[in-house]
């Protein structure tokens, strides 16, 4: 037991640990990384989602067919507006949808989920059938 053990010193700059500091930071760094990944792959859409479903429901106008948050489908028929803080006219909470011929409900804006777009198909024209000479 003459021969003592010897122990790896961490290297120092004027008496400050350069590998305590870069052990230190080395521990954080993936934490950094899930933050990073989680924003861009789940916070970021998240945001851009509930901000196009809030332009959607400022844009609502009459005619436009709509499904609530209980499946409802419907067809927007009367979009009251009110008088805001300031005297201009602001979109009211409250919208009539007919879900039915004459039979007309009172929904809030915010159950709405979807407003459906009528969208052109992308089917070819058919051909013209050739005229038979008589």
């Amino acid at each position: 037991m003459l021969i003592s053990s010897a122990y790896a010193q961490g290297a120092s700059v004027g008496g400050f640990d350069l590998a305590g500091a870069f052990g230190s930071a080395s521990q954080f760094l993936p934490l950094v990384l899930i933050f990073v990944v989680f924003y861009f792959l789940l916070i970021r859409p998240q945001q851009q989602k509930q901000k196009e479903t809030r332009r959607m429901l400022s844009e609502l106008k009459r005619g436009d067919r709509v499904v609530t948050g209980g499946g409802i489908l419907g067809v927007v028929q009367r979009v009251p507006t009110v008088a805001g803080k300031d005297g201009k006219p602001v979109a009211g909470s409250e919208i009539e949808v007919e879900i039915a011929p004459n039979l007309r409900v009172t929904v809030l804006r915010e159950t709405i989920t979807t407003v459906l777009r009528p969208e052109a198909a992308n089917d070819p024209k058919p051909a013209a059938k050739p005229k038979k000479a008589s």
